[in-house]
């Protein structure tokens, strides 16, 4: 009898735990989307020249030309977009495969109050990095970025699992770091969406999926 309540206990507390959470996000995608990302961060690098422009980016970017600045800018917004883009798909993929296989619905209340959750910190740091290229800051870029989406990343993870946090911490100290560093920020780049993500995913796989 004590063993059949204790059952009906933890039933009832997983199903609150459904109700209230997005259990849904996948490792797999985690590390897909770090691949993503370095392969985006490589590209970005040889573009660049790295070693000859982008380590010394503050002296760079104040004595570019227009037309050199233009080109520059519109080419790492397109490598974003492509990267963005990518791992967007990644993740909806590998998540709705996981949520079939656990069957949980993929989109549900819970679902879009993480969404939202995600999205306001990520606009509003999109927007501030927009000011910061109308002002020709774009060494600011890469810890702007970090740290707005640790703190998204924060912002969701009271609607998913704990393990988000660590994630999000990382990023925030990250970005701090990497304001310290600005010739470095294709560096911080790699290591917090790439190397991280990668390092996350892995161990939520095998925490919750194997």
């Amino acid at each position: 009898m004590e063993n059949k309540h204790l059952q009906e206990i933890s039933e009832i507390r997983r199903m609150m735990e459904q109700s209230s959470r997005f259990l849904s996000l996948s490792g797999m995608s985690g590390i897909f989307v770090g691949l993503i990302a370095l392969a985006g961060s490589v590209t970005a690098f040889f573009y660049l020249d790295y070693h000859q422009r982008y380590f010394n980016a503050v002296k760079f970017y104040q004595n570019i030309g227009a037309e050199d600045y233009r080109n520059t800018i519109l080419f790492l917004i397109a490598d974003g977009f492509i990267m963005i883009t990518a791992a967007l798909f990644a993740a909806w993929f590998f998540t709705s495969r996981k949520a079939r296989k656990m069957g949980l619905p993929l989109w549900d209340n819970t679902a879009k109050r993480l969404l939202k959750s995600l999205f306001i910190p990520l606009v509003a740091g999109g927007i501030f990095v927009l000011i910061l290229l109308y002002h020709q800051l774009v060494y600011l870029v890469a810890p702007v970025t970090l740290i707005f989406y640790g703190l998204a990343l924060l912002n969701a993870s009271k609607y998913t699992y704990n393990d988000l946090q660590m994630l999000s911490y990382a990023q925030i100290c990250l970005g701090l770091i990497a304001s310290f560093f600005l010739g470095y920020g294709l560096v911080f780049w790699a290591v917090g969406f790439g190397i991280f993500h990668i390092l996350y995913g892995i161990m939520m796989y095998f925490k919750y999926e194997r």
